[in-house]
């Protein structure tokens, strides 16, 4: 497949691997280029959850495209674009596509899906081919179940520092990994059915299988976007400040790309304060990230400018199944929603929650107006973030101009 045109210029990809570390001819040409090109603002974005390369300059190229000319002409306006390994289930939405490209929900393994998490999760070949074999045998009684929650938690276990791994602490591993398999699955069978509008019925556990393995990717997928975060994009931010002292960095995240770009702010060098706004779009990780028992406490005033968080009630992946996989607490089943998104919700879900002196508004207000320069802002952007079916909804309808609006607005790029 031909590599997508990216629509801006100049533009310079940022590639890490699952350890944080960055692609050194990549970094190199981003550290001689906005040097040699004068660049005065350098806009980088990280995608979420992704399959591949093509993908994520796809999400770039549209988000990026109405920049130049909602910008002053005056402007010294650079782009980059973080590619990580993350991975995309083939019945999700791609952001900024058309959404009847997304596939229609199946029980099983589609190819598509079998191919990333092979690539995702290298060396777990046998792994993922008994899931798939799981999935569609569907065998009865618990026995089978219970394999196959054995064989997910082997499929994403890794090591990686703790503080990259936890939003709050202290953090538990979530019930998902815990508890009895066939329960977790009962659970998700239960919400999928009720996103779906189904009306009451008692769910197969096999129903909610598929969930629980998404749900299990999605987890190695935050503690992975922390890594890259802290060890990777962090220190590279902190080597731009060094040959371009002058240069105004504003980080853009999207899904676990928000919590990537977040973690960057961990990950910054001592007295580097370059980093001039960070715009979270949908950010999936928790909404008590930046409070007091969060472990990025306090990160936010490492921006010498506005850490704005965009959220909408209408992203069903954050507003039921994230809570419902962060936690899936015994006290609070059946209150999907309410007790679970209150407790364990996202930050795209309802924004960034017990930081003192957080502003709020909508985004129609956040465009008309004029930004806080410095602090926590929460953006309802139901406005236009509002698109997509189950079990995502919304979750990656983010290509908008308005929002492009919103990076320029909330680095005040002039």
């Amino acid at each position: 497949m031909a590599q997508p045109t990216m629509s801006v210029t100049p533009y310079w990809e940022l590639t890490f691997d699952a350890d944080g570390d960055v692609d050194p001819r990549q970094r190199d040409r981003l550290l001689a280029g906005v040097e040699q090109r004068k660049i005065r603002d350098l806009i980088v974005f990280s995608h979420g959850w992704n399959n591949d390369r093509s993908g994520a300059t796809r999400l770039y190229s549209g988000f990026f495209a109405p920049i130049p000319g909602l910008a002053p002409a005056t402007a010294r306006i650079g782009y980059a674009g973080v590619v990580w390994p993350s991975m995309r289930f083939c019945d999700e939405p791609i952001p900024g596509f058309p959404h009847t490209t997304a596939v229609a929900p199946a029980p099983g393994l589609d190819d598509g899906t079998r191919h990333a998490l092979l690539k995702t999760f290298p060396g777990r070949a046998a792994v993922v081919e008994r899931i798939a074999g799981l999935l569609d045998q569907r065998p009865p009684g618990e026995g089978g179940l219970e394999e196959f929650g054995r064989l997910v938690r082997e499929l994403v276990a890794d090591d990686v520092p703790p503080s990259c791994a936890a939003d709050t602490q202290p953090e538990d591993e979530p019930e998902m990994f815990t508890g009895p398999t066939a329960a977790a699955c009962e659970e998700f069978a239960a919400a999928l059915a009720g996103l779906a509008s189904e009306g009451f019925t008692l769910p197969n556990p096999w129903d909610g299988a598929k969930e629980l393995l998404r749900q299990a990717t999605y987890y190695a997928m935050k503690r992975r976007a922390g890594t890259v975060g802290e060890r990777g994009l962090g220190p590279l931010i902190g080597r731009l400040a060094a040959v371009a002292p002058e240069l105004r960095v504003h980080l853009v995240g999207h899904s676990f790309g928000g919590r990537l770009v977040s973690f960057a702010l961990s990950g910054l060098p001592e007295g580097v304060r370059s980093v001039k706004s960070v715009t979270l779009l949908q950010g999936a990780f928790s909404h008590y990230a930046f409070a007091a028992r969060g472990m990025l406490q306090g990160r936010q005033q490492r921006i010498d400018g506005p850490l704005v968080c965009c959220y909408s009630r209408f992203d069903q992946a954050l507003s039921t199944m994230y809570p419902l996989a962060s936690r899936m607490a015994g006290d609070a089943r059946g209150l999907v929603g309410k007790v679970l998104g209150a407790k364990w919700g996202a930050m795209g879900h309802d924004g960034v929650q017990e930081v003192p002196g957080t502003h709020a508004c909508a985004l129609t207000e956040a465009l008309s107006g004029t930004l806080p320069r410095s602090g926590c802002v929460n953006v309802d952007a139901a406005e236009v973030v509002s698109r997509g079916g189950a079990p995502a909804g919304a979750h990656s309808d983010i290509v908008h101009p308005e929002l492009a609006r919103l990076v320029l607005a909330a680095g005040r790029i002039r």
